[in-house]
């Protein structure tokens, strides 16, 4: 989800979209907003989920999400509560006593140049080439609730115990009937990347394969999370101010035979 600085607009569809919140009173911790609709909060645990994978059961997708610490960034997320307007960085803080956490944002660094990771993009209609738009089907993840009593513990959909450091999120699951899910230039998911093999070989195919998941919302199926193309280079920016850093960069190409979309590599865009 990290590419081209130009795309501002697509993140704000995504504002319009992701506006859901809780009702929980509670003295909070007041985030600083630089640029509203959007919150940074400060020095707190909270889920990565940029870089998972997510089972979906019941049309949630419920996603395999990564602990940390320091600064994020997310949606405001506000609502009223008998104290005052809340928004998400309050109700994360709420979460370090009863048990859970949030999902927001901050850029994954293993997707940094040289890393073993790649932001790779779904094409959408402007850069879709020869082939055609992927079809739109990911986890949206910013301001999930994310559970602590699954640390450690078995998850369906996952062949391994989860480890100390992560978390199960729940997740909405965006389509191509999600408002603001994707931009012309598609939408991006992270995936696996190869710095050490030789150019034209360091994209997996294997991430690319996942922007063409058939029938998104079914019980057991697998899905990556992701947003619109350019939303996480502009979130980047806001929390962390220029320049972004250098990341992998993958371009994948969709086709469709006997209306069966697949998608593969077709450019190493890397910096």
């Amino acid at each position: 989800m990290i590419h081209c600085l130009s795309r501002v607009g697509s993140i704000l569809a995504v504002a319009q979209v992701l506006s859901a919140g809780a009702a929980f009173g509670f003295d909070a911790v007041k985030a600083l907003a630089p640029n509203p609709p959007f919150a940074i909060c400060r020095n707190q645990q909270y889920a990565l989920c940029a870089q998972a994978d997510c089972f979906v059961y019941n049309q949630v997708a419920y996603c395999k999400c990564d602990i940390r610490r320091g600064d994020s960034i997310s949606l405001q997320l506000s609502y009223s509560s008998p104290t005052g307007d809340r928004n998400v960085c309050d109700v994360n803080q709420q979460g370090k006593l009863n048990r859970y956490m949030v999902s927001t944002f901050s850029l994954p660094p293993d997707a940094e140049k040289g890393g073993p990771m790649a932001a790779y993009t779904c094409p959408g209609t402007d850069d879709a080439g020869s082939g055609v738009p992927a079809p739109v089907a990911y986890g949206q993840c910013d301001g999930a609730i994310c559970f602590n009593s699954s640390r450690g513990q078995r998850f369906p959909g996952f062949d391994i115990r989860l480890r100390n450091r992560e978390i199960m999120c729940s997740c909405p699951v965006s389509t191509a009937a999600t408002p603001g899910s994707s931009d012309p230039l598609g939408y991006q998911i992270f995936g696996p990347y190869h710095p050490s093999a030789a150019p034209g070989s360091r994209c997996d195919a294997s991430a690319c394969a996942a922007c063409s998941v058939p029938n998104p919302t079914a019980n057991g199926v697998t899905i990556p999370v992701g947003a619109p193309s350019g939303a996480g280079t502009f979130l980047a920016l806001t929390l962390n101010g220029p320049p972004v850093p250098a990341l992998n960069e993958c371009l994948c190409t969709c086709t469709t035979t006997q209306s069966v979309t697949s998608c593969t590599v077709v450019e190493d865009t890397t910096p």
